[in-house]
């Protein structure tokens, strides 16, 4: 037992603390200026090119790109956009040992209209974005949310593939030597240069913005949006409805604009929240095409993300070391508390993990790569009725009968029944007090696409006197059919929607009676036959 007076003789043992070196560990020589992880200290020159030479590590070794292409940046404002921004910037500019191929743009999309942001708000924002895009002497547009209400429907169409019409049937290295050639004869003639040409875009672009191409907003619109977004009930499906509509706008951009490839600032830490939230979201089947590098879900235009490989810490770092500008914007999901949707929650999970374990979000970032999906590949072959009119991946239910998906719709349709009443017999499925929209949209049960109604095969059941809309559920995926089940108002959806809705309907019935369609040739001599008797 331990005394008072108890004396010791002997020192105790000090515990040595492990020290980082000052010295960097990759030059040897200058002074550690930050700690990446455990034992990744740089000075301020190494770190530079550590993290240039990690973004053109990411493009050189996928070789997406190809060299001529119009490549649209899409810059939301945030540290990682203004981060992937400025690297491109490094990469096209004149001293770069090894300059980028590509021919960039810039895509701003303004959604102050969905978060609530005042108009005095939003054009404020605008401008400290502008000040930005001028500087970088690109062709940028800035967009608002609100103009997705007049996108025409072919948005949700898959174009040609886009791998395809850059190269030619070409190898990348014929096309960089294609290229190469190219750049040679054109040195012959400097009023064709490719920075001429560059800089002749961006002053076409600054005459764009205030010639105010970008067509104004309108009060009405405005509305329009915030009705959109006030009939959903849920901040969870808000988030993905945004995101959707979002994608609808950049992708409509891109090929209004020619551009073939799409870049979007998500870093390696968005890229593990988003993982575990479309897993919560029922995603599951399309993490390869949502996380991975390449998205060629749309055909003609490819989304890609070089800045996967940055973690939030590292992009912070760059930014604050050599001063690139960012402008924060709130969003729908500012101020609002850790479980009020579950992309907040999943993030506040993540990052508070991250702080007591350092490689949370690099072993979920590593284990992402590994999946892959079991459904068909995302390309133009491709059935456009086999793909979810909202988010464009493939269907994943259309499934067999004895399946995890089946067994919840099962589930579902049992907990909604209700018991007889005064109106309806009791084989009636509809649930008790949903709104008039929502049951609309579930007009068909999503297993069979049969209609439910009474049992008793008499058409006056109470459920067909309510007017017929267009029925969203077979054509959408499981997660976007908990975002539609969410809306009270579905015909407060944009009208391209409704629109490629209701021209898919009748296409899915068309094919199921096209059996019993006569030819045009046997429908000509119908007429000849009954004319002759």
């Amino acid at each position: 037992m331990c005394q008072v007076d108890e004396e010791y003789n002997g020192q105790l043992d000090h515990r040595v603390t492990p020290r980082v070196s000052k010295k960097c560990v990759k030059c040897k020589e200058n002074t550690t200026v930050l700690i990446i992880r455990a034992g990744d200290a740089f000075c301020r020159g190494c770190f530079k090119e550590y993290f240039i030479h990690k973004f053109r590590a990411m493009l050189g070794k996928n070789r997406v790109i190809f060299p001529g292409e119009k490549v649209l940046l899409a810059v939301s404002g945030g540290p990682a956009s203004s981060s992937m921004l400025s690297q491109v910037q490094e990469g096209l500019s004149r001293d770069a040992p090894k300059k980028l191929r590509f021919v960039p743009g810039i895509i701003y999309i303004d959604e102050g209209g969905a978060s609530g942001q005042s108009m005095e708000e939003r054009k404020r924002a605008v401008a400290q974005l502008e000040s930005v895009f001028r500087a970088t002497n690109y062709h940028y547009h800035i967009v608002h949310l609100e103009q997705v209400l007049s996108l025409p429907s072919s948005v949700l169409e898959a174009g040609s593939s886009a791998t395809e019409k850059p190269q030619t049937g070409l190898s990348y290295k014929a096309a960089v030597d294609h290229f190469i050639q190219t750049r040679k004869n054109q040195n012959q003639h400097p009023d064709f240069s490719v920075e001429n040409a560059q800089s002749h875009l961006s002053s076409l672009s600054m005459q764009e913005v205030q010639n105010g191409v970008t067509s104004p907003i309108t009060p009405e619109q405005t509305q329009a949006l915030q009705r959109l977004f006030a009939s959903v009930r849920t901040l969870t499906a808000k988030e993905d409805l945004l995101h959707t509509l979002r994608q609808h706008l950049i992708l409509h951009t891109a090929r209004t604009q020619a551009y073939t490839k799409v870049m979007m600032g998500d870093s390696c830490s968005r890229l593990a929240i988003k993982l575990l939230s479309n897993i919560s979201l029922g995603r599951g089947a399309s993490l390869a095409t949502d996380t991975g590098f390449s998205d060629p879900r749309y055909g003609d235009v490819v989304i890609v993300r070089p800045m996967r490989d940055y973690s939030s810490k590292e992009i912070a770092y760059y930014n604050r070391m050599f001063d690139i500008p960012s402008v924060f914007i709130p969003g729908l999901d500012s101020k609002a508390q850790d479980k009020a949707s579950i992309q907040r929650l999943t993030e506040s999970f993540v990052t508070k993990l991250q702080t007591d374990f350092p490689s949370t979000v690099s072993t979920i970032y590593r284990t992402s790569e590994k999946l892959h999906t079991a459904c068909p590949p995302q390309n133009t072959n491709t059935q456009l009725s086999a793909k979810c009119l909202l988010c464009v991946c493939a269907l994943d239910t259309k499934l067999e009968e004895f399946s995890a998906y089946q067994a919840t719709l099962i589930s579902e349709q049992l907990s909604q029944r209700r018991g007889p009443g005064p109106e309806c017999t009791p084989g009636t499925a509809a649930a008790p007090g949903s709104p008039p929209a929502s049951s609309a949209g579930q007009g068909h049960s999503s297993g069979e696409g049969q209609s439910q109604g009474c049992e008793t095969g008499e058409g006056d059941c109470c459920s067909s006197k309510e007017p017929e809309t267009v029925d969203l559920k077979s054509l959408l995926c499981y997660s976007c059919r908990l975002t539609i089940k969410d809306m009270t108002a579905l015909d407060a959806l944009p009208q391209y929607i409704l629109s490629e809705a209701e021209r898919r309907r009748r296409s899915q019935m068309r094919e199921e009676i096209s059996d019993f369609l006569l030819d045009e040739e046997e429908d000509e001599a119908i007429p000849r036959v009954n004319g002759s008797l």
